[in-house]
């Protein structure tokens, strides 16, 4: 059994508003992982205490299985059918419903890419509260047409050296916000592109999650971290 709230959580993270629609789900000894994403942008997002059989199972249809469990309520119970080793579908019923989704193939689903943290380690690491997450996704709504995100060190108007976020265009007459927060700083010369979208998009995703860490690199990387009922974790290359 998994609360319908849990489940619909665990999808969303990996989801990240229809950038990720086919998956693969790798369940082992109760643990649900789900790797996802393309060159230049990656995630892992992990669900324990999922009580299901040690298998792989393809999602090729994330919206449709999102539409199907969107009509049930409390607490779910998965099985699966199969054909030899190959499962070809996900049963899914509450206290009303019965449903049945089509799985695909894990042998004609391709393999996610996946990044590893640099080796000289990250010139920005900051500790995010809840506020601050919700702050940066307020930031991004109000200049919802723009994509542009640079992420750069700075100083605020005591002197110490803190991580700005600037959302906006580029040229000097478009309207733009700056929000800025305190963390390890480790090297004082950072500016770099990111999509503010896709960085939307994976905030948006987490805020039920309270721990959450942003890693930067000037090699050009972006590490997201949320731990708690569901960890996940994200990296994001820069714009080019």
């Amino acid at each position: 059994m998994i609360n319908k709230n849990t489940l619909q959580s665990f999808i969303s993270k990996y989801y990240i508003n229809g950038l990720n629609n086919q998956v693969k789900w790798r369940i082992k000894d109760n643990t649900l992982v789900v790797y996802a994403g393309e060159s230049g942008r990656v995630c892992k997002v992990e669900l324990d205490k999922f009580e299901f059989e040690d298998c792989e199972i393809g999602v090729f249809d994330t919206n449709k299985l999102i539409k199907l469990l969107s009509i049930t309520n409390g607490d779910l119970l998965l099985s699966s059918e199969k054909q030899g080793e190959l499962h070809t579908k996900l049963n899914i019923s509450d206290a009303n419903f019965e449903l049945s989704y089509a799985l695909a193939d894990t042998l004609i689903m391709g393999k996610s890419p996946w990044y590893s943290d640099p080796e000289d380690g990250f010139d920005i690491e900051l500790t995010l509260e809840r506020e601050e997450v919700d702050n940066l996704i307020k930031a991004k709504n109000a200049l919802s047409d723009v994509d542009n995100m640079l992420v750069q060190t700075n100083k605020n108007l005591d002197g110490t050296e803190v991580c700005e976020f600037l959302f906006g265009d580029n040229t000097g007459f478009s309207n733009k916000i700056e929000y800025q927060i305190q963390g390890i700083i480790n090297d004082s010369d950072v500016t770099l592109p990111f999509n503010s979208d896709i960085f939307k998009d994976i905030l948006n995703a987490n805020k039920d999650i309270d721990n959450c860490s942003i890693k930067i690199s000037k090699q050009g990387m972006m590490k997201i971290t949320f731990e708690g009922d569901i960890n996940s974790i994200y990296y994001i290359a820069r714009n080019e």
